[in-house]
């Protein structure tokens, strides 16, 4: 079909007029345009295999390993390389499982996803674009969970609400603005981290280490790219003290 196609084009182009042999003519542009579409096919197998959609990514383990994830097209989503949360995630290990875990910058709701898919209990996904929320919930729908919630609103205005305690965090928020210290200070002061929670922090190489609150550890952190990232852990309360001793 393909050749028909060729030749018929080659007919009405080349003519009786032309110069070459009209056979000629025809074996060229059928070449051509063959050359052509095998080139288009290796350019589109090349990008499958890169991965190269950005807007797309995968779960990599857990109930929907392999499950697609995509995302709306937005220069405000910078979703966590995979290779980032592989290694992320086996710094977790079995701390996931069970966890109540909150995605604080959600945009693609990688982390979250991955978090759930790995047996987390429950997960919130705070995200302020009508557009991404709509995509998370309908994710959410798709995989039949319902063990997340989606909360449109400010990451901001979501932790100046009514706090409760989460065991597992996940910031990533947009880069350069040191917005993950200010959410990490927000976090612990306004009773939202459940005791020895663990944060996880997402920056830019060109910003400096971020600056943890009073009692924090940092347990683990690496690089990749233009990408730091690091793992906090919040401390435990402090005992409750002894009631006064009754003087003789």
């Amino acid at each position: 079909m393909a050749y028909s196609l060729a030749r018929t084009i080659a007919l009405l182009l080349c003519g009786k007029a032309s110069r070459r042999p009209l056979a000629a003519q025809e074996a060229w542009f059928f070449l051509h345009c063959m050359k052509k579409s095998s080139h288009s096919r290796a350019s589109s197998r090349s990008a499958a295999r890169a991965g190269a959609l950005p807007h797309r990514v995968r779960i990599i383990a857990g109930k929907w390993r392999g499950s697609r994830l995509d995302f709306p097209q937005s220069d405000a989503i910078r979703p966590t390389p995979d290779r980032v949360r592989e290694t992320l995630f086996n710094w977790l290990s079995d701390q996931v499982r069970g966890a109540h875990c909150l995605d604080l910058f959600a945009g693609s709701g990688a982390l979250g996803f991955e978090a759930l898919s790995r047996g987390a209990d429950a997960v919130v996904f705070v995200e302020r674009d009508p557009r991404i929320v709509r995509y998370l919930r309908g994710t959410l729908e798709r995989f039949e969970c319902e063990r997340g919630a989606v909360v449109l609103a400010d990451a901001w205005r979501y932790l100046a609400g009514r706090a409760r305690p989460f065991d597992l965090v996940f910031l990533d928020p947009p880069f350069n603005d040191h917005w993950a210290e200010r959410a990490c200070r927000e976090l612990a002061q306004g009773g939202w981290l459940a005791p020895r929670a663990l944060v996880y922090l997402e920056t830019s190489l060109d910003e400096s280490p971020p600056d943890l609150p009073p009692g924090w550890s940092l347990a683990r952190h690496g690089r990749a790219g233009q990408v730091g990232y690091h793992l906090a852990r919040a401390p435990a309360p402090d005992p409750p003290r002894a009631a006064n001793a009754q003087r003789a």
